[in-house]
C-alpha cells in the first residue's frame, strides 16, 4: 500500500505546471518567439549585481566545508543575525538571531509553520484569490482550510465574510500581500481593521489567533503612494514566512527564513515548535551557500523596473482590448476576469493564439485567469496582438 492522498498529488499536478510543460513542448514545434508564455512566476530580471559577486568572493575566499558543508539546523548565526539587523533598519523593530529560521524559500516556511501550529480539529482562514498550494499545506498537516472571499470590486479584506470565516476553531489567518495571483495590497486600513478583529477574537475564544504572512513579494510595489504594511508592527501573534526568491530573483536556490517575533503568545515554544516542524518535514539546514549569500546582501532587490514597464504595457492594452482586469500594486501577476464564466475554457480557446494563461479556479476564484508578466517587454509587446484577436473573438 501506499499513501493514496500523496499518489493523488501526484496525479494531479499544477495547472501552472501543466501549463508550463504544454509551453516548453510547444516553443519545440514551431519556435520560442511564437509561443506566448504567462504560465510561471519565474523572475526574469537578473540578481543583483552583487549576487553572482558574493557567490564568486564565497568560493575563492572560504573553504568547500563552509561553503557547502552543514550549518546549525535553524540556520546559520552570523545569516540570521545580518537579516535581523536588516530588518530592524528598515522597519524599526527589534529583533534577533534568534528569532528567525532559515528555510528552502517560502512554501518551506508556510509548511513548517502551519504544522509546527495545527493540532485536532484546527482550521485555517485565508482569503481569495490564494496560492493553491496553501490548501495543500493545510490539509496534509491535518487542518482545513477556510476560504474568505475579497471584496469583488477591490479584493481587499470584506470584514462580513471574515466574521463568518473565523470561528473558535480558527488557529491562524494567512495573508499574502502583495497577492498572488491578483498583485493587490492590503492596505494599512485593512491590516490595522484585521489585527483588532483578531484582538477581539482572541479575547472572545480565549485563545491565540496568529496571523501567518506569505512575504515573497514584499519588496515587489511599483508605485510611491503603495506602502506594504510590515505586519508585525500591528498584530503581536505575527509569523512572518519570507523569501528571497522574488527579490534576490533567486527561485532556484530556495532560501527564505521565518520570523518569531518575542512578542508572539509564547514564542519560545513557538520556536521549538517550528525547530520540530523542520525536523519532522526533513527540513533541516537550508542550502548553506545560499544563506552565506543572503548574509552579506539581504536588503538588495532586483530592478523592478522592467515589471513596472511590463505591467503598465499589459494592463493598458488589455483594457483596452475590452477585458477587465485587476489593476496591480505589486507582484507580477495580471489578474483577468474571463469574458465567460468557464475560466478553463477560456484558457484553452487562447491557447489557439499561442497564450499561455493560467485559470483561477484553483487559486479560489473562478473566472478569472492569471497572466504572469514576469517575462521580457518583447515578450508582451509581440503578444498583444494575439490579446486582441483573443477578445475580438469574444466580441469584446
Amino acid at each position: 500500500m501506499i499513501n493514496s492522498t500523496m499518489e493523488k498529488l501526484g496525479k494531479e499536478p499544477s495547472i501552472i505546471r501543466e501549463t508550463f510543460a504544454y509551453g516548453c513542448q510547444r516553443k519545440k514545434e514551431i519556435g520560442e518567439d511564437r509561443v506566448f508564455d504567462f504560465s510561471l512566476g519565474n523572475p526574469n530580471v537578473p540578481a543583483p549585481a552583487d549576487v553572482n559577486r558574493t557567490i564568486k568572493e564565497l568560493i575563492d575566499e572560504n573553504s568547500d566545508i563552509y561553503l557547502h558543508g552543514y550549518t546549525a539546523g535553524n540556520g546559520d548565526a552570523d545569516a540570521r543575525r545580518a537579516i535581523a539587523v536588516d530588518l530592524n533598519r528598515r522597519f524599526g523593530t527589534a529583533f534577533r538571531a534568534e528569532n528567525l529560521y532559515m528555510t528552502c524559500g517560502a512554501a518551506a516556511s508556510l509548511k513548517i509553520s502551519i504544522t509546527a501550529l495545527c493540532c485536532d480539529g484546527d482550521e485555517f482562514v485565508t482569503f481569495a484569490p490564494f496560492f493553491p498550494e496553501y490548501r495543500v499545506f493545510v490539509e496534509t498537516a491535518g487542518a482545513k482550510l477556510v476560504v474568505s472571499q475579497t471584496d469583488p470590486d477591490t479584493f481587499q479584506i470584506d470584514f462580513d465574510r471574515l466574521e463568518e470565516a473565523v470561528t473558535e476553531k480558527t488557529k491562524a489567518v494567512i495573508v499574502n500581500s502583495p497577492n498572488n495571483p491578483s498583485g493587490v495590497v492590503i492596505r494599512e486600513e485593512g491590516i490595522r481593521k484585521l489585527a483588532d478583529f483578531l484582538q477581539k477574537k482572541e479575547k472572545a475564544y480565549g485563545h491565540t489567533i496568529y496571523l501567518i504572512t506569505d512575504e515573497p513579494y514584499r519588496e515587489l510595489v511599483y508605485d510611491a503612494e503603495i506602502r506594504v504594511p510590515f505586519v508585525t508592527k500591528y498584530y503581536r501573534d505575527t509569523i512572518v514566512c519570507y523569501s528571497y526568491s522574488k527579490s534576490l530573483s533567486m527561485p532556484g536556490d530556495r532560501i527564505g527564513y521565518i520570523l518569531v517575533p518575542d512578542e508572539v503568545d509564547g514564542s519560545a515554544d513557538l520556536y521549538a515548535a517550528v525547530c520540530g516542524a523542520g525536523r519532522a518535514l526533513g527540513y533541516v539546514c537550508a542550502p548553506a551557500l545560499a544563506q552565506h549569500v543572503v548574509e552579506r546582501v539581504t536588503g538588495q532587490v532586483s530592478d523592478l523596473s522592467v515589471y513596472k514597464t511590463n505591467r503598465d504595457l499589459l494592463y493598458d492594452a488589455l483594457t483596452a482590448d475590452g477585458f477587465t482586469c485587476v489593476h496591480p500594486d505589486g507582484a507580477f501577476y495580471l489578474f483577468m476576469k474571463s469574458p465567460v464564466p468557464d475560466a478553463g475554457a477560456f484558457c484553452l480557446k487562447a491557447r489557439d493564439y499561442e497564450l499561455l494563461i493560467v485559470p483561477a479556479d484553483s487559486f479560489g476564484t473562478p473566472g478569472y485567469v492569471r497572466i504572469a508578466y514576469c517575462v521580457t517587454t518583447k515578450q508582451i509587446q509581440d503578444s498583444l496582438p494575439a490579446f486582441k484577436a483573443l477578445a475580438a473573438a469574444y466580441g469584446l
